[in-house]
């Protein structure tokens, strides 16, 4: 007899990380090669961050606070709220996913621009909710007005990923505000700011003062960008604290580890670090964006940090792969949902040197 899995499986896109196989985190740290396709942050942590993270290392024996009591505490500190209304998680993908699961089940609706951040297909696919994608407007930017259009009785989840990944695109925190006040409060909106820092168009905290207005909003945010913590997967979101308890209620205990809590928890408390992060990278997004355009190639207005690149006539396989033999690792636009393009993450100047000196070649 066979064995059976569960049809969904069928549906599940599989998700492609942006770390070469077989390269270990290590040779990349070292200069092995230029990853540039993942957006993390080209900087380790923040030294006390660190040191946070040795002192929790003595504790291993232990399970990790399921509360994650002092990070919950630490971020509604932060953000001037109560640590009720702040949800923690394995990465901001644990909450996207714990999320769907509390809050849909077939016949419901999840709704999303597209192209987005590709883990948005897998909650349909996992819940049976029925997705409905939404193309982008030109400028690769979220077109709300059809997004509202497209909200029925049945819609529960709602996602504007802003900045957007792939498109690295962003809409001011006024324009969301009148989004919202057209959406209906059985809607949860889910604002998916995992690059809020790196835009220039609004304070990066703008967008937290509307969850006084609106019930149904989630500001959803992380640790693994601007605060460089990618290899420890933590990530948060500000609600209501309904919405904190519903996806408490579905996900495994203990999922966010010690040394997470601990270095999350000490970051927050780093805000010079973040703003030497942010202007730094915002350097090397105008140099960047400048040589692109000096080799003939088109990029989204870029609120993030990467670029999301048209390569023109260039294929884009061989774009890639060129890239890859020159030891320049960026990820391909088709499986992201934009054939044509790269997505390309500002690494450090000597790393964003090397991808440059390589795409002109290829180029040529």
């Amino acid at each position: 007899m066979t064995v059976t899995f569960a049809e969904k499986l069928a549906r599940m896109p599989g998700y492609q990380a942006g770390v070469p196989t077989g390269q270990a985190p290590e040779a990349i740290a070292a200069g092995g090669i230029a990853q540039l396709a993942s957006n993390e942050s080209p900087f380790p942590p923040h030294p006390k961050v660190i040191e946070a993270i040795v002192r929790a290392t003595g504790a291993m024996h232990r399970y990790p606070d399921p509360d994650a009591t002092l990070l919950r505490r630490r971020l509604a500190e932060r953000y001037e709220t109560e640590p009720g209304r702040v949800a923690v998680g394995n990465g901001s993908c644990e909450i996207l996913l714990a999320a769907a699961e509390a809050l849909c089940e077939p016949g419901a609706e999840i709704l999303y621009a597209w192209p987005a951040f590709s883990m948005y297909p897998y909650l349909p696919a996992l819940t049976g909710a029925r997705e409905i994608r939404v193309p982008l407007a030109p400028g690769d930017v979220h077109d709300l007005e059809a997004m509202a259009a497209e909200v029925t009785a049945a819609t529960q989840l709602l996602i504007v990923c802003n900045p957007n990944n792939p498109t690295a695109t962003h809409l001011p925190a006024v324009e969301i505000a009148a989004f919202c006040e057209r959406i209906p409060p059985h809607v949860t909106v889910i604002l998916d700011e995992a690059y809020i820092e790196f835009q220039t168009n609004d304070d990066p905290d703008a967008t937290l003062d509307l969850l006084a207005d609106f019930p149904n909003l989630v500001v959803l945010r992380t640790f693994s960008k601007c605060y460089g913590l990618a290899g420890l997967r933590v990530g948060y979101a500000i609600g209501s604290s309904t919405f904190r308890a519903a996806v408490d209620a579905v996900r495994q205990p203990f999922s966010v580890n010690a040394l997470a809590q601990a270095a999350g928890a000490e970051a927050v408390l780093h805000s010079d670090d973040v703003l030497f992060r942010v202007e730094s990278t915002i350097a090397e997004r105008l140099r960047v964006e400048e040589a692109l355009a000096e080799l003939g190639l088109e990029t989204s207005d870029s609120q993030a940090n990467f670029s999301w690149i048209d390569l023109g006539a260039a294929e884009e396989g061989e774009v890639v792969a060129g890239l890859a033999a020159r030891e320049v690792a960026v990820r391909a636009g088709t499986p992201l949902g934009g054939p044509g393009h790269i997505r390309v993450t500002y690494g450090t100047a000597e790393e964003n040197d090397r991808f440059l000196t390589g795409l002109s070649e290829l180029l040529d």
